[in-house]
């Protein structure tokens, strides 16, 4: 996480109609347009606003950002009825899904739920959050990714439909996991790494210190076209490492480590 003076008059491009809506409470899944470099691995998702290399420093790479939500300016006139919906209680800013309403309703017609903008502990319905993390599961679908791959390297991937109910709330299980351990929210992180089944070893940072127990899934994992448990040590050559980064860089080792346990789950269902 970095700051910056961000002035729509000094930025190359600063697509404010798209990042005015990511200061605030909402998720955005990134992704790109084509690959140069890789097969596809090319997704993440992001609370804040993003730097267009994100996910590669190639050019042809470059990170597009999705607002999960899109908030509503109390300067659009046009808009003034949905700013009737404020929460006067929480004084919640108005907003509403960033997502087609008749592909919306298709899902939710195929699936037998009713669509609600906002998460509801109601029976029978799904919510933009739900749609998100099944896109999540499906885009780290290593079938998914082999099958689609040529057309992966040249356009913005599409997801297919969700084939039942079941098969949805499977993904969207899945692809919630993923959701919270990459934003590095997840009680998982917490938890040891189980190597017994995989080849562990030292990341040595000096000639007396290291970090031990480290999986060799997660030291070579790729996101993008980067590979976060080596780059991150990279990014931080002579400097010295306190509490918070040490744990930090554990929980980068976790996180990596279980995603690629949950994809080979989400494997296991039949995603296409």
């Amino acid at each position: 996480m970095r700051a910056t003076y961000y002035d729509t008059s000094l930025q190359r491009r600063p697509s404010w109609n798209t990042i005015k809506h990511l200061n605030k409470d909402n998720l955005s899944l990134i992704t790109c347009r084509q690959q140069s470099t890789f097969d596809f691995q090319h997704i993440f998702l992001s609370k804040a606003i993003i730097e267009r290399c994100t996910v590669s420093l190639q050019t042809k790479e470059t990170g597009y950002i999705f607002p999960l939500y899109l908030y509503i300016d109390p300067k659009d006139a046009d808009r003034q009825s949905e700013l009737l919906e404020l929460d006067n209680k929480t004084n919640t800013p108005a907003r509403t899904p960033n997502l087609d309403p008749e592909i919306v309703a298709d899902i939710a017609k195929a699936i037998e739920l009713i669509f609600t903008n906002e998460k509801s502990d109601s029976a029978g319905t799904l919510a933009p959050i739900d749609i998100l993390d099944y896109i999540y599961a499906v885009l780290h679908s290593p079938t998914y990714r082999e099958t689609y791959k040529e057309f992966l390297k040249i356009d913005f991937p599409r997801v297919p439909y969700p084939s039942g109910a079941e098969t949805f709330w499977q993904l969207v299980t899945l692809g919630g996991e993923l959701r919270q351990i990459h934003l590095l929210e997840s009680p998982k992180l917490a938890a040891q790494i189980d190597g017994t089944e995989k080849s562990i070893g030292k990341v040595w940072i000096n000639d007396d210190q290291y970090f031990d127990n480290v999986p060799l899934i997660a030291w070579d994992f790729f996101i993008g076209g980067y590979q976060p448990a080596q780059k991150w040590l990279k990014d931080r050559r002579e400097r010295t490492l306190d509490h918070n980064d040490i744990k930090h860089y554990m929980n980068i080792i976790a996180a990596l480590s279980l995603t690629d346990t949950i994809m080979q789950q989400i494997d296991e269902i039949e995603v296409i």
